[in-house]
């Protein structure tokens, strides 16, 4: 079971870089690759998205039926507008999730709100508000299917997705 976790988190890993605007990442013939370890596009360059997701963390979890963002949710958020602010060619899509308890009708409206949480913070530190899009889930999405609260616990989330070249 842990082996089909991590080829599945690779799997998606290896999806969302495909998904990637190049010329953000590093631009030019080569690619993301071109630039080596800690070269353009890489974790350790402050300016991509990958350092963005593992670095500064795409993502804040919400406790059960709430969308009021935590301590920890703050803390994420506010680096998460720092570098938005520093990364002005960036845009992002707020993706609302919920837990598979309830409606599908209540978990997309539970969603919504959440998305809304996070972007209206976000605003509120200082990132233009056209530079930031919700959309919502609801249960439709998880990253982790079981019936047990380890599980609801990661899919309660909003996920902060970015985006080169959206703004205006």
């Amino acid at each position: 079971m842990n082996f089909l976790k991590k080829f599945l988190t690779a799997g998606v890993l290896l999806a969302l870089a495909a998904c990637n605007d190049p010329s953000q990442l590093g631009g030019g013939a080569g690619g993301a690759g071109s630039g080596g370890i800690g070269g353009a596009g890489s974790a350790s360059d402050p300016s991509s998205v990958a350092f963005f997701q593992q670095a500064v963390g795409d993502r804040v979890l919400f406790a059960v039926d709430q969308s009021t963002i935590s301590p920890e949710g703050q803390a994420t958020l506010d680096a998460q507008a720092n570098w938005l602010t520093t990364n002005a060619d960036y845009s992002a899509v707020i993706e609302g999730h919920a837990d598979e308890k309830g409606t599908r009708e209540y978990n997309l409206a539970l969603g919504a709100r959440r998305a809304n949480a996070v972007r209206e913070y976000l605003v509120s530190r200082g990132v233009a508000g056209n530079r930031l899009k919700t959309v919502t889930y609801g249960k439709e999405r998880p990253i982790e299917i079981c019936s047990e609260e380890s599980c609801y616990t990661r899919n309660r989330r909003a996920v902060t997705v970015l985006a080169g070249g959206l703004t205006g």
